[in-house]
Formats: structure tokens, sequence, C-alpha cells
């Protein structure tokens, strides 16, 4: 085998795996693409495969497999389909690195398949780690497996945490650009759309997660993974609003010394530092420029207004499934939000419910997850 790295990218036909095959087409000398595994879009799925030839693909949706099957049948490529495909795909002795980007609790199952199948994992999936993160992080230990953060905050940690593993970090502090309606009141969101809630002042992310950034959601989500990658108590982690979204994140040492780390918001560069680590490689991103930014800003989320991130709080404080339910219930939230059966405040209340009322386990199996997750959907769907 070549001394390039091969590479199963879980989620291609997303917004993380589609920013994935960009990096890896810059450095074609460096990285193979192995696996690609899609949802649905099925045609996205088959240029990726005919442009990139990977080893086998599988598209989740069966009903899409003759499709894929058919336009691919001139290539060299084995097509699977179904959940169960992408849990198997991922134990292919060909791989190196598995990037776990499928949206969602969605994502857990072929995570754990992949860790078991001892797979180095670049996580973009952060929902593994939320719902069950004492799960995957014994089982990394167990199996040594690394696991490399892709979101842009975590990897921020993870750059400042270089050369420092002796040292144990004090506290870190996760930067938040406070989304579109940053600085709004209650009355405001009252009645806001999804059209408006969809435009992010300073990335390009899909509509899940630019939602949850709007509801500061995504940064609650963002405290509890970094809790279980950085192993850390709810009050070591702080997270500040900086609407420039520079500095992607700042790590506290015991002696008072802080790191950060800094660049221009490109979802490319943590997914490139995740591939590639423990080396850097050379990139044609934009480069930061200090005359275009004179002035950095800092400010307190307000989490009245914004009640995700407290409820995200609360749910690591407590443990057990209840960062499980919180995860459930907000993906729903956001899908009725996006369908217009719902309104931007009324994701919070849904999902405050369903963590005062779906049935607390203190420390849960996987069926526990599994069973949590069904319950907690079927529940906010009543509510609804």
């Amino acid at each position: 085998m070549s001394d390039k790295k091969h590479i199963a990218i879980l989620g291609s036909t997303g917004s993380i795996g589609t920013q994935a095959l960009e990096v890896i087409n810059e450095h074609l000398d460096k990285f193979v693409v192995e696996v690609l595994t899609a949802n649905g879009n099925a045609d996205l799925l088959i240029q990726q495969a005919i442009a990139f030839k990977p080893n086998a693909v599988v598209i989740a949706d069966e009903s899409k497999y003759n499709q894929v099957k058919t336009s691919l049948s001139r290539y060299d490529i084995k097509v699977f389909a179904g959940n169960k495909s992408v849990e198997q795909v991922v134990q292919m002795d060909s791989i190196h690195i598995v990037l776990a980007a499928i949206v969602g609790y969605a994502g857990l199952a072929s995570t754990l398949a992949a860790i078991k199948a001892k797979k180095n994992i670049a996580l973009a999936n952060k929902e593994s780690l939320v719902v069950a993160g004492e799960l995957v992080t014994a089982l990394a230990k167990e199996n040594g497996v690394n696991i490399y953060p892709v979101d842009s905050e975590h990897s921020a940690i993870f750059q400042c945490m270089a050369g420092e593993w002796e040292n144990p970090i004090e506290k870190i502090y996760l930067t938040a650009s406070g989304g579109p309606f940053r600085g709004k009141d209650k009355k405001f969101l009252e009645s806001v759309k999804k059209e408006q809630a969809l435009q992010h002042p300073n990335w390009e992310m899909g509509a899940k997660i630019t939602i949850d950034s709007a509801s500061l959601m995504n940064k609650g989500l963002e405290v509890i993974e970094a809790k279980w990658l950085f192993n850390l108590k709810a009050d070591q982690i702080e997270v500040i609003v900086h609407p420039q979204s520079i500095i992607h994140s700042i790590a506290q040492f015991k002696d008072g010394s802080m790191k950060a780390q800094l660049g221009l918001p490109d979802m490319k560069l943590p997914i490139q530092y995740a591939l590639s680590y423990p080396k850097r490689i050379s990139s044609s991103f934009k480069r930061f420029n200090f005359m275009d930014y004179p002035s950095f800003t800092f400010e307190k989320p307000d989490t009245e207004t914004f009640r995700n991130l407290a409820l995200a709080f609360i749910a690591m404080e407590k443990g057990g499934n209840s960062p499980c339910i919180l995860n459930a219930a907000n993906e729903i939230a956001v899908q009725e939000f996006l369908s217009g059966k719902i309104s931007f405040l009324k994701m919070s209340e849904l999902i405050e419910t369903c963590m005062n009322s779906v049935s607390f386990i203190k420390n849960p199996t996987y069926q526990d997850y599994i069973n949590t997750d069904i319950e907690t959907r079927k529940k906010i769907l009543e509510l609804i």
C-alpha cells in the first residue's frame, strides 16, 4: 500500500463532505478516497464517485440503489445500500481514517462501528459525543483509536494543545459568532422566519447546523462535545460571543497563560488539519490580514433569550441520557421549524419540556440511548 492516507467519508454529499473532497482534490499526492457514503443524494454521490474512483460507495436510501449501481457499472467501484452497509463498509482493511460527517444522531452507529474496527476518526458529527460521549470515548480508549475534532472550535483547542499534552487545561473558551440574531430580543424572535435564520453572517453550513447556530444550540452541543474530547467539567468551559469569528477558541493553562487559534472562517482548514495530523500541509486557503480586522470584540451570550445554550449546560451537568434527550428533541424541533410548523422560540420550549418529561437514566447502555432517542422523538411530536 502507498504511504497515502486512505479516507472514508461518511456523509460525502453534505457540507463537510463536499469541502473534504475539495481538500483531498488539492492533495491527491497525500490522500486517497477509499469510501464515500450518502443518505439520499444519489446524483451527487454518483458525480463524486466518478471523479474520485473510490473502492466502494454506499447509498443509505435503498430505493436509490439501482440508480447508483447502474450509473457506476462501467467503473470498478463496489456499490452497497442501506444504513447497515454504512456500518459494515467502515471496517474495510484499506481504510486509515474515517471522516464522520453524517449529520445528527444518524451518525452514531457508523462512528461506533469505525471505532470498533480500530479506525482513527476525524469527527465532524458532534452528536455522537453529545448523545453517547461516555460510550464513544471509552470505546476509543479501549481500541487505541484517536479522535481528531473537525468542528472549528474543537480543532482550535486541539491545535492549542499541541506540545502541551502534559499540561492540564484550566479552562477553555469556545467562541460563538452569535449567529444572525445576535443582540435581538424575544419580541423580535417571535416572528422570525426560516429564511432569516438560514442567513449566517460568517459561515457556510448545512441547514440543520445553521438553524442550530441561530438558536445557539450549536454552541450548546459543542460545549458537551468539548467535555468529552478534552475531559473537562462544566465549570471549565465558557462560551464567549466573538462576532468576527477570527479567534476560533482559546485554551487557558494553570499558570494563567492562554493560547488561541486564529484564522478566517473556513471549514476546510480544520478538515485538512484532522486529515493530515500530525503534519500541517500547505493550502491555497485565503490568508488572514490583521488590517482587515482592526478590532476584535467579545460579549457574553444572552442565555435568557437564547435558552438552548442554558439547556445544553443543564443536560451536560445532569449527565446520563439527558444530552441524548436534548439532541433528539432539538433535531425534531429544527425539522419542524424548517417546515414552518413551529416558531423559532417554540423550539426551546419543546426541548425543555422533553428534558423534564422523558425518563431519565443515570448510567445508560447503548440500547438505552436508542430507546431514549425513539421516546423523545415520539414525545416532541405529540407535543407539537
